[in-house]
């Protein structure tokens, strides 16, 4: 920018991994991924000049990012011939004397850390990665790219309460495959909350 060569360059590295992650679980796919990310630096970077508050640049890279999974989402032979709904991913629940209770599986004694750390940041990311789009992006601007409730609004154009809704539900959504993965996982047990 303003004739520093080395700017793309230095842009690029910045970005390149935050964005390629979160293409990566918004497609579902490394090839789509791989152009989603690609696109979108480019086009941020070509389209600086539009940038109204600077300040606010990861934001607005990621809703780049967003639009550009939506646009590969429907074009790409990877796309789901459905979309799921979230009841399928709701938590189990059990009924207990008039009170209604989450199973919940009991993390806390499990072999094998190290392993059992790997496998589940796969089962996690899958987890994520099935959550229908809506549910999905809100979780991976929040929880994965951290960033505000506030921002993330403004990035998927929704309000703040919604955008705190439906973080809401992907983190039920995601508890159930996280649970049900740790459930069959050896017999651990299960804790009510």
């Amino acid at each position: 920018m303003a004739g520093d060569a080395g700017a793309f360059d230095r842009f690029v590295a910045h970005f390149r991994a935050k964005v390629f992650q979160y293409s990566w679980l918004m497609c579902g796919q490394r090839e789509d991924a791989e152009e989603v990310a690609q696109d979108t630096l480019l086009k941020a970077f070509e389209s600086f000049d539009q940038l109204r508050e600077p300040e606010r640049v990861r934001p607005w890279i990621f809703r780049i990012a967003r639009n550009a999974c939506l646009m590969k989402r429907r074009k790409s032979v990877f796309a789901p011939s459905r979309e799921l709904s979230l009841d399928e991913f709701l938590p189990a629940m059990e009924r207990e004397g008039g009170q209604v209770k989450l199973q919940i599986a009991d993390w806390s004694g499990l072999p094998d850390q190290e392993m059992l750390r790997s496998e589940l940041k796969g089962v996690l990311d899958k987890a994520i990665g099935e959550l229908p789009e809506t549910y999905k992006s809100v979780m991976l601007m929040r929880d994965v790219e951290e960033l505000s409730t506030q921002e993330t609004a403004h990035v998927l154009e929704l309000s703040e309460d919604v955008v705190k809704t439906r973080l809401h539900r992907a983190r039920l959504a995601v508890r159930q495959k996280l649970d049900s993965y740790l459930q069959s996982a050896g017999g651990v047990r299960v804790g009510t909350a």
